[in-house]
């Protein structure tokens, strides 16, 4: 085959990916659009105060993990404690830690252990002892301490004892919003026609945020430029993308960070897999099959409410343990379940979902690195494409910054989370730098966990240190 034949295919494949890729984003941001509009004037008629005062408002176990959480594990859950639900328990997890988290926990809750029969419904490592509060102010508190089996292994200890029919799984260091359960809880109620197995919400960035007494007081953007990059990611992903998946009835994934499940369900498909790092995309997924399988009409939702905050990696070095984790758990998700693919039997996700995480979230790092490789073989050869190169960069590029303006400004209409027109304009200009800065290195780092997994056959989660929310400026 000629140089100009191979050189006119290669080309076209980057071209026709390019406007692929576009083209997805575009019918995501539309479909969400729509589906945010009807969420916001949902939420401005929803009585939740109905909710709050219901006799009848069903028990939600909120199971918070948490290892070597020793300087802000009082707080936590104290800010927990603090949730306005009428009938709710939370579960604090120990899994294993080494410093004393555990025994700030007792002191400070003044904590015993009680005698505990429990029923391994799902597998998990042993658990060493189960303490109670003294004081009937912390009666809806429980502590578990088990050995350590990692993140997975600790939520699927909270199911076992958990007394309700509903759990919530949340990283124990996040910030929650006070009327979170109930209105994570509201879906389940809603759908008539189908079965709710999950609900998801936003999450947004807490960095630079004024945090007193694990709640949030003060919404501020970051002054450090990394996290500063994943506010604009995480408003474009959260409300242009899974809120666009959930209303197609496709979304694969709910954030660790904050989700609630059905636990019968769950329970049914296992648990958390406790073998991969990719643990809530996998559930979710598992979940979505179990139901397809038993014939069972389904629905998992997405809140568009900003609903939790969590710290951004604000280095370099933890940012890329962050995504090379990612995309470690996307691989392992996708090849797990790869019976999904194409498969009419899973309906829209296995005919739309699964092909698109395979095509333009796993393989998109591997695309444009061997776009990047082409460009410089072309040019080395003496033979590039100037105008055609040029063309798509500036395509591409221009819809980047357009489609992350976009969502920065539809968020800021809709929520009004960030006051001052000084710090939507500091997004903004953020989002124009984002794709030449921040992008590479995110494909880098998908890079990374390509390697890792296929090569390295790296399985562990990997040291994700925290600045801590005391640091108001990171």
């Amino acid at each position: 085959m000629d140089f100009p034949v191979i050189k006119i295919i290669f080309e076209k494949f980057f071209l026709v990916y390019a406007i692929g890729i576009i083209t997805g984003y575009l019918i995501l941001a539309v479909i969400s659009v729509r589906e945010l509009l009807r969420n916001y004037h949902a939420s401005k008629i929803a009585n939740y105060d109905a909710l709050l005062s219901s006799p009848f408002a069903p028990l939600i176990t909120v199971i918070a993990p948490a290892f070597n959480e020793s300087l802000t594990i009082v707080e936590n859950i104290k800010a927990l404690l603090s949730l306005y639900y009428p009938s709710f328990e939370i579960i604090i997890v120990n899994d294993g830690s080494k410093d004393n988290t555990l025994q700030k926990s007792i002191e400070a809750y003044d904590l015993e252990k009680v005698p505990y029969v429990i029923d391994y419904k799902i597998p998990c490592q042993e658990v060493l002892g189960i303490y109670k509060s003294r004081k009937k102010a912390y009666q809806n508190l429980t502590v578990i301490d088990k050995k350590n089996g990692g993140k997975a292994d600790a939520l699927n200890a909270g199911i076992n004892i958990a007394k309700a029919d509903y759990f919530i799984s949340i990283d124990v260091d996040s910030i929650i919003d006070p009327h979170t359960l109930s209105k994570l809880i509201k879906p389940f109620f809603e759908e008539t026609d189908k079965k709710v197995i999950a609900v998801g919400g936003v999450i947004q960035i807490a960095n630079g945020c004024k945090i007193e007494n694990g709640q949030l007081v003060e919404i501020n953007v970051p002054d450090k430029i990394l996290p500063l990059f994943q506010v604009v990611e995480y408003s474009r992903s959260f409300l242009l993308g899974r809120m666009a998946w959930s209303s197609l009835d496709g979304l694969l994934l709910i954030s660790g960070a904050l989700g609630l499940f059905d636990k019968e369900v769950v329970i049914a498909c296992g648990g958390y897999f406790t073998k991969t790092v990719g643990e809530d995309m996998e559930l979710v997924v598992r979940m979505r099959k179990y139901m397809a399988n038993q014939g069972i009409p389904y629905k998992v939702v997405y809140i568009s409410d900003p609903l939790c905050w969590t710290e951004a990696p604000s280095t370099v070095k933890i940012l890329g343990r962050q995504r090379s984790r990612w995309t470690r758990g996307t691989i392992d998700t996708i090849f797990m379940h790869w019976n999904i693919f194409m498969n009419r039997k899973y309906g829209f996700m296995g005919l739309v979902s699964h092909p698109y995480w395979v095509f333009f979230e796993w393989l998109a790092p591997i695309v444009e690195l061997l776009g990047f490789i082409y460009f410089i073989l072309i040019a080395i050869l003496g033979e590039p494409n100037w105008p055609f190169f040029m063309v798509m960069f500036a395509f591409v590029y221009f819809f980047a910054i357009s489609f992350s303006t976009y969502a920065i400004l539809f968020d800021h209409l809709l929520f009004h989370r960030y006051k001052k027109p000084k710090m939507i304009l500091k997004l903004i200009v953020t989002a124009w730098i984002e794709p030449i800065v921040f992008h590479p290195l995110v494909v880098y780092f998908g890079l990374k966990g390509n390697f890792d997994y296929f090569i390295r056959r790296k399985k562990t989660w990997g040291n994700m240190t925290r600045a801590g929310f005391t640091n108001a400026k990171a």
